[in-house]
């Protein structure tokens, strides 16, 4: 792969997109070489939690509008329903998005128009301080066609969702995390640093508890608040297996609390 580096350590995967001359837009080769990574990372037993972020000075910069537009131009109504399960960013935005292992995105700068949409469908976004995000596909005579709007809604608001996207206007990091778009921003050198403390308090849990709980959390939305608590206890409690992993969680908790 020559688009999509990825490296596991430490039951880490590390995804990074790399076309750092044309700002990680997206094109069907980067989309594809995704899509094999997200598939890989679902599959590997030996990693828990993935991140993602961008070479160069973009996280990614949304799709390659020289290939996506005379791709879609012409288009008709089949080619738009055969698109329905493959979303952008290898599928992470609708196709693959049900992965129940943790993602996290370390946006290292620009994350606009698609872009902005892949940040959005990761599970914790650590923000560079330089980092910028913006709907700017309104700009050009689109708008968000994979996830964008409804994770905009679901994260920052109807207020915040119809106010980028009607504007298209920047967002720098400062003002990303105070409309919740990003759960932390920290120096630019540090930004890696941050995402591998996430993913270590992630992994400090129990794994088999993590991917029920992400995949409830996908499960409830949508639902009415009963139909949620039904969904809701029943993943939960189905996911407790034999109890053997909390009877040994418990025993080590007890153990440490009597030795000091």
């Amino acid at each position: 792969m020559d688009k999509v580096l990825y490296e596991k350590r430490n039951k880490i995967g590390y995804i990074t997109l790399n076309r750092p001359k044309a700002l990680n837009s997206l094109d069907d080769d980067l989309n594809e070489e995704l899509w094999k990574v997200w598939e890989d990372f679902a599959s590997d037993d030996s990693l828990d939690v993935a991140i993602i972020t961008g070479a160069g000075r973009s996280f990614c910069s949304g799709a390659d509008l020289k290939t996506f537009i005379p791709k879609w131009e012409k288009a008709n109504m089949l080619d738009v329903r055969r698109n329905v399960p493959n979303g952008i960013g290898g599928g992470i935005t609708r196709g693959q998005h049900r992965i129940t292992k943790p993602v996290i995105a370390a946006i290292n700068g620009y994350a606009i128009g698609g872009g902005f949409e892949l940040a959005l469908a990761c599970d914790i976004r650590i923000a560079s301080e330089k980092a910028k995000f913006g709907v700017f596909e309104v700009r050009y005579g689109l708008h968000q066609g994979d996830g964008g709007i409804v994770r905009l809604i679901a994260i920052a608001g109807l207020a915040t969702a119809l106010e980028l996207t009607l504007t298209g206007r920047e967002v720098d990091a400062e003002e990303s995390y105070r409309l919740r778009l990003v759960n932390k921003v920290v120096p630019h050198e540090n930004l890696i640093e941050e995402a591998e403390q996430y993913a270590s308090m992630i992994m400090n849990n129990s794994q088999q508890a993590i991917k029920s709980a992400k995949e409830t959390i996908l499960d409830v939305i949508g639902h009415t608040l009963d139909d949620a608590l039904r969904i809701e206890t029943l993943n939960a409690y189905s996911s407790l297996g034999d109890f053997s992993e909390a009877r040994e969680r418990l025993s080590q908790f007890y153990s440490k609390g009597q030795t000091k």
